[in-house]
């Protein structure tokens, strides 16, 4: 995982498994100390994007371009 800041937004980059969901992330999140701790934080810097429902500041991106190597 790598989180990147400019001015007020965060941007964050995941790499996972074939199979990971963010809904398994949730759940397993849900029942984690550190990470309600860490969320409790986050929300005194972090603005939710338009459009997004109460309680939502992570969005899913469309990549709409990607260079490789040839």
């Amino acid at each position: 995982m790598e989180i990147y800041n400019i001015g007020d937004r965060l941007f964050m980059i995941m790499e996972t498994e074939d199979d990971f969901t963010f809904e398994r992330m949730e759940a397993l999140a849900a029942n984690n100390k550190n990470v309600a701790e860490w969320e409790s934080i986050m929300w005194k810097f972090q603005k939710p994007l338009v459009g997004t429902k109460s309680g939502e500041k992570w969005k899913l991106m469309e990549r709409i371009f990607k260079l490789e190597k040839p």
